[in-house]
């Protein structure tokens, strides 16, 4: 019984060290939402209409008229297995068994990058910066 009292009043009076602050600055910590790079985003694509699902997107985008103001020209496959470079897109209705979600905006200067539709398959994918 005794050696029990003076044993944990030895773990008592030893403290545990002070857990020291994460290193990383908060700048470096990668954020949640949209890519930067519009070359990253093929296959399976879900187009998003609603505002309130915005967070849940992989990217941002506003549809062009003319292809030269475009970073991105797109060419919509009719099969998910051909979809496998940038600007080769599957339009998918479902959102859950889609590679990526793209938000469309109305809004030019709300979008990570512009693309653009095309009817040839040639002439899609990143332009050159």
């Amino acid at each position: 019984m005794l050696l029990t009292s003076l044993f944990s009043a030895l773990l008592w009076w030893h403290q545990p060290a002070p857990v020291a602050a994460p290193t990383a600055p908060v700048a470096a910590v990668p954020m949640a939402g949209g890519y930067a790079d519009p070359c990253k985003i093929y296959g399976s694509i879900y187009l998003e209409r609603d505002a309130r699902r915005r967070g849940y997107c992989s990217a941002t985008v506003f549809l062009e008229e003319q292809e030269a103001f475009a970073s991105l020209v797109v060419y919509q496959e009719t099969s998910k297995l051909f979809a496998d470079k940038a600007g080769l897109w599957y339009i998918t209705d479902a959102r859950d068994f889609a590679d990526y979600t793209v938000f469309v905006t109305d809004n030019r200067s709300l979008a990570d990058f512009n693309i653009f539709y095309t009817k040839s398959r040639s002439f899609a994918g990143c332009k050159e910066r």
